[in-house]
């Protein structure tokens, strides 16, 4: 989910629980949208789509260390053969 659908469902959230505060509530959620701003703006976040790329990565990275190491451990097990 991305920062902002994130604040946008945070906000729609707010506005059902201070409904009962009607005048406060337009300038209470503005404040609080511009503080959660600055705050996702200094997170280091990433998308699911970017998160998923990476994680796929790792995997085929990890399978490929696995088989280099079996072959190495079958190379090396030849070699003390000779």
């Amino acid at each position: 989910m991305k920062p902002e659908e994130l604040i946008n469902q945070f906000s729609k959230q707010l506005d059902q629980i201070m409904s009962g505060a009607e005048g406060m509530g337009a300038e209470v959620q503005q404040q609080l949208r511009s503080a959660m701003m600055s705050t996702f703006s200094k997170l280091d976040l990433v998308t699911r789509d970017e998160f998923d790329t990476q994680r796929a990565v790792l995997m085929r990275s990890r399978e490929k260390i696995e088989s280099l190491e079996r072959q190495l451990i079958e190379l090396e097990a030849a070699m003390a053969k000779n």
